[in-house]
């Protein structure tokens, strides 16, 4: 199967440097896995202002 350049780099530096993984995952959880208020995200879905189809048209 066809890898690559990069994708060859990124598996070997991995391989080497197993805390890069571990420091990800910690990463991860940090800022995406994490409980989320659905009455802020209401909020700010109430709160954004629409934007104009083109924006540099004057009104």
């Amino acid at each position: 199967m066809y890898q690559s350049d990069f994708t060859q780099f990124m598996n070997d530096y991995l391989a080497k440097h197993p805390e890069v993984d571990a420091e990800r995952r910690e990463l991860r959880l940090t800022w995406w896995d994490r409980p989320q208020d659905l009455d802020d995200l209401a909020r700010w879905k109430a709160s954004r202002v629409a934007q104009k189809p083109y924006v540099y048209q004057p009104e």
